[in-house]
């Protein structure tokens, strides 16, 4: 008898286009993407229809010599054309890496050349960026040239090269260190995250599922459209987020469902009331940390609706927490592990911790099917992150985060991992900010913070000691970061100081820097 697998796939055989397919044979005139492509106006496309455009895009991607195991590159704010490249890729078996339309080029001179993408698509405005990022010969086809080309495609149909296990994506994330790791995910870990949140929020084929938030996120690819996907329900899509329109926009589109960041929880209850704020047919909001008990009371006070937050990191893929949506929702916990789903928090060791103490969390899983297969051309940084118990039958991811549980099985965030700042929804790595700011040629050392900000989870502050005789201001050290870095990433405070507090050995005390800051003092 052979080794009784780590666990049993629960769609041995299905891909995304298999799914996407399967409803276009089944329902090919109900709604699967629902667009607001301008106020007020509202696109629809049926499982049928995007099948089709679908098919055609995978044929402009193929005419460009994209094939099974070829990455190609998105560059674009919200809009169906997303969509419709993913699922191309997936049609080929090539795999889908979006960036930040808020890049800079100097970050996308590494992201690209990192993935090895030999294709780029992306719309006129953004275009100038990318095109000083990328190397000779990168063919970037812009929005208005892909239309063209699609009048002309030659569908590409039929079932996809792509077993489930090989990569759909490459996600890249802020990690802890300078540099961005990316994010190898499969075909199957993206449906088994559509199976585990659809079947938590108890989605419906007649569901819809609202994303403002930007799509190269895997919030809204994880928790927004694997969801419809795995049910036929719909995705609601929204060009970006916004405040005043919020609930419009909700009725608009039908939606049922959204999923937001702490950060735009805030914004919404900043902004004036409006007795249309309840107008809309949502039944479940689902969101990130950091909203306080009183701001949870006021949105489901204020929007009509339940919240549910979760906990999961892109590397996970499906969320690890999520508070139930239909029984005792504790707001500001984590809420408790999916079902089926094996967490521990373990000290740094790797032993379990004691009941009511803080630990890392650790998730059990199996890479490439419920989680992220690796890191790409990171095997360092992988095997730091997915750890195999010894007999090697499980793999458990470790986070980096700790949290508390309590007596009920409902987890408490306590902290972030190592040097990670949460500003409005965005992981800034601070050793990405302090690189670029200790190639000004007056800084002598750098240290960047974060700190509790009001409407934006965290503001960035760095604190900063000059070379003896140099001079630079505040002003100037942020606009030096505007220009290499996007814009959420960038400072909003520079302390000039004339030391920072360190260890016996000399390292630095961010911690320190982090009370002074709090204390009303300077970084120093």
């Amino acid at each position: 008898m052979g080794a009784v697998p780590a666990a049993l796939p629960t769609r041995p055989r299905d891909t995304l286009t298999s799914l996407l397919a399967r409803h276009a044979a089944t329902q090919p005139e109900r709604p699967a993407l629902v667009f607001e492509s301008a106020p007020g106006v509202v696109r629809t496309t049926s499982w049928g229809g995007w099948a089709a455009r679908v098919a055609a895009t995978a044929g402009v991607l193929r005419a460009k010599g994209v094939g099974h195991g070829d990455r190609v590159h998105v560059h674009l704010a919200n809009t169906p054309t997303f969509h419709d490249v993913w699922f191309a890729c997936a049609q080929l078996g090539a795999i889908l890496h979006p960036t930040n339309p808020l890049a800079t080029t100097e970050e996308l001179r590494f992201l690209v050349g990192h993935s090895g993408a030999r294709v780029s698509v992306t719309s006129a405005d953004l275009a100038p960026t990318l095109q000083a990022a990328v190397e000779p010969g990168h063919d970037v086809v812009e929005l208005g040239q892909l239309a063209e080309l699609l009048a002309d495609a030659d569908p590409v149909t039929g079932p996809s090269p792509a077993a489930p296990t090989d990569a759909a994506a490459l996600l890249y994330t802020s990690g802890t260190t300078s540099r961005p790791k990316g994010v190898i995910v499969s075909h199957a870990a993206y449906l088994h995250c559509g199976d585990a949140v659809a079947g938590h929020l108890r989605v419906r084929p007649d569901d819809r599922m609202l994303v403002v938030l930007p799509l190269f996120h895997g919030n809204g690819q994880y928790y927004s459209t694997m969801p419809a996907l795995v049910t036929g329900a719909a995705v609601a899509l929204t060009p970006r987020f916004s405040a005043s329109r919020f609930s419009e926009q909700a009725h608009l589109l039908g939606a049922t469902t959204a999923s937001l960041f702490a950060a735009p929880i805030r914004m919404l209850l900043a902004a004036a009331p409006s007795p249309h704020d309840a107008a809309h047919r949502l039944r479940i909001v689902i969101f990130a940390q950091g909203v306080s008990d009183a701001q949870i009371a006021e949105f489901e006070r204020r929007f009509a609706v339940p919240t549910v937050q979760l906990y999961g990191m892109t590397e996970t893929v499906p969320p690890v927490t999520m508070n139930p949506p239909f029984e005792d929702r504790r707001g500001t916990s984590m809420g408790r592990p999916l079902l089926g789903t094996r967490v521990r928090l373990v000290d740094p060791e790797g032993g379990d911790v004691a009941p009511g103490e803080a630990g890392e969390v650790a998730v059990a899983g199996v890479p490439g099917r419920t989680m992220m297969t690796a890191y790409h051309d990171d095997p360092d940084a992988t095997a730091a992150m997915l750890r195999p118990d010894p007999d090697g039958a499980t793999t458990w991811l470790h986070t980096g985060d700790s949290a508390r549980i309590d007596e009920d099985g409902y987890l408490h965030f306590v902290d972030r991992r190592k040097d990670m700042i949460k500003r409005a929804g965005e992981n800034v790595a601070t050793g990405e900010v302090e690189a670029v700011i200790a190639q000004h040629p007056a800084v002598f050392e750098v240290a960047v913070v974060g700190v509790p900000d009001d409407m934006r989870d965290e503001a960035v502050h760095a604190a900063v000691i000059l070379h003896d005789g140099a001079e630079a201001s505040s002003e100037e050290l942020i606009e030096y970061c505007r220009e290499r870095l996007a814009k959420f990433k960038v400072p909003d405070v520079v302390d000039i100081v004339p030391d920072l507090p360190r260890t016996s050995v000399g390292k630095i005390q961010k911690h320190r820097i982090r009370e002074r800051i709090l204390s009303g003092g300077t970084s120093s």
